[in-house]
Formats: C-alpha cells, structure tokens, sequence
C-alpha cells in the first residue's frame, strides 16, 4: 500500500503549508506513512483527469493506495468532476481521505450521498468567488481607479 498525498493551490502566489500540515497531522493520527507528496499549482477548473491528480488517479496510484486530500476542494471544483474522481477510485480500489472532514470515501452510497453534497458545495464557493471578485472589480472601476497590473 502506498500513501499519497495531493496537494492544490490554483496560483504560485498561494502556499501549500497549511495544506501539507493539516495532511501531516491527520496521517499521524492515522498511521498512514511514509506518504508520497504530489504537488500541484492548477485552477481546480481544470478537468480533474488533465491535472496532476489525474495520472495519480488512473495511472500511478494502484489497488489498496491511499490518496489523501486536505478538502473536497481541493479535488476538483465542480460536483460532477469530484464525482468522476470517486468512482475512478473506486473502480480502481484506491481509498480516499479527506482530512478537514476526517472522512475516508469509498464505494458506499453514504460517500456518494456524501461527495455529491460537498461537491455542489465546492462548486457554490467557486461560483461566489467568480461574483465577489467581479462585484469588487466593478466597484474599483466605477470609483474610477485602475484595474489589472501596474504598468512598469
């Protein structure tokens, strides 16, 4: 068995500490080592199977793996896309954690009850981002002020 983890951010301004030491924590406790860290700096819209989560998913990680993750957001954005991931796992036979929610997934109808419900809800937040930034956009440019980067 082989533990991994995979770790998200959407931008190389964002840091993956907190993830990696939520994962670490949640491993002690569980006895899950050593763990193999894959490290990505991707939008979470991008297609889950086009990211470094998709060769982990239908190449690298094998039956009985474990693959590790922070927070259903971190998987993907949309529910449908944490959906495709869930039954690619399990298909595959690879076990799921999810560490803020202290939740192994498998192929139970609780955890797709349960993937469905945090998927749509990873999607609401993605959507709320989209208009507070761009409430906040519009705001800027109707006070006048510039937008976009500095010009050097």
């Amino acid at each position: 068995m082989v533990i991994y983890a995979y770790l998200r951010v959407s931008s190389d301004r964002q840091d993956l500490h907190n993830q990696r030491h939520g994962i670490l924590e949640y491993a002690n406790i569980h006895a899950l080592s050593p763990i193999q860290f894959i490290e990505d700096t991707v939008s979470g819209r991008e297609k889950w199977s086009e990211r470094g989560v998709g060769q982990l998913l239908t190449q690298t990680a094998l039956e009985s793996d474990v693959v590790i993750f922070s927070e259903v957001s971190r998987m993907a954005r949309s529910t449908l896309q944490v959906l495709e991931m869930l039954e690619c796992c399990v298909r595959r036979g690879i076990n799921v954690h999810i560490v803020k929610l202290g939740m192994v997934l498998d192929d139970s109808m609780q955890s797709r009850i349960t993937a469905t419900v945090l998927g749509l809800a990873a999607e609401i937040e993605r959507e709320l981002i989209v208009l507070r930034t761009t409430e906040a956009l519009a705001k800027r440019k109707a006070e006048g002020k510039t937008l976009g980067r500095p010009h050097r």
